[in-house]
């Protein structure tokens, strides 16, 4: 198992692997062919950035079974998906900030995440296993007022894509089982969500099989998972810590 990061420090920015308190630099593609360098750098000083920058952001919707016998879902056969705009990715620490103007509900919601490593197209699920380089951590902000703001059209481009909204990291982790896992979020603390992955209802493999059937996936795609039972709205000033044990915490403050 490695847990690969991304940081910036005076130098600029690298990636590398963790090791205790020290990131041990790599050269080359995180996403294949890196070395190490030999350099080791102190982790306490540098600024660890979001481990991946997406080219596609996959997220999906009603992947739980518990979410989905309390909100009465059908069980789906397929991923429920949508687009998340890539551009929202921030990386640990850094600020969720609602749209301007926008004085609406806005939710966190704690996900496993799937980094996608090599490109993989109409793939079985054995092939989409291999195509899954590693895990990290997801946190699916919403703006739940846009979402619904015309009865007409269910805005999720628009509502999951502002500024802000995509917090991934702190790393990546590669040969850890997701089965075995548990997502936790804490809001100031206090652990609001706490649900087993091994309740999804599509699992990871068949997740990623099956969206390839419809479009490419690249190096560097990421794909959340889905949530479960207790994603509530933030309120501002609040720090919002999403956990998966072997991966780490991704935490973010909500800023006013």
């Amino acid at each position: 198992m490695a847990l690969w990061v991304r940081f910036a420090h005076d130098a600029g920015e690298g990636f590398g692997t963790l090791e205790n308190e020290a990131v041990a630099v790599h050269a080359g593609d995180l996403l294949g062919g890196a070395t190490p360098t030999g350099e080791s750098l102190p982790l306490a000083g540098l600024r660890l950035l979001a481990p991946v920058r997406p080219g596609a952001f996959i997220g999906l919707w009603n992947n739980f079974h518990e979410a989905a016998a309390k909100q009465g879902n059908a069980i789906p056969e397929g991923p429920l998906y949508f687009l998340k705009n890539s551009r929202s990715v921030i990386g640990p620490g850094e600020p969720i900030r609602p749209p301007a103007g926008y004085a609406g509900k806005v939710l966190y919601e704690g996900e496993l995440g799937l980094v996608i490593g090599r490109t993989v197209s109409n793939a079985d699920e054995a092939e989409a296993a291999e195509a899954i380089f590693g895990l990290t951590c997801v946190n699916d902000v919403t703006a739940l007022d846009l979402l619904f703001a015309d009865a007409s059209f269910p805005q999720w481009a628009r509502a999951k894509g502002c500024d802000s909204f995509g917090p991934i990291g702190p790393a990546i982790a590669t040969g850890l089982d997701w089965s075995a896992l548990r997502v936790r979020v804490a809001l100031n603390g206090r652990v609001r969500q706490d649900y087993p992955l091994a309740d999804m209802i599509l699992p990871p493999a068949r997740i990623v099989a099956l969206l390839s059937r419809e479009m490419t996936l690249q190096p560097g795609d990421v794909i959340a998972c889905g949530t479960s039972v207790g994603a509530l709205p933030m309120r501002p000033g609040m720090l919002v810590e999403v956990t998966i044990d072997g991966i780490g915490t991704l935490s973010n403050p909500y800023a006013p």
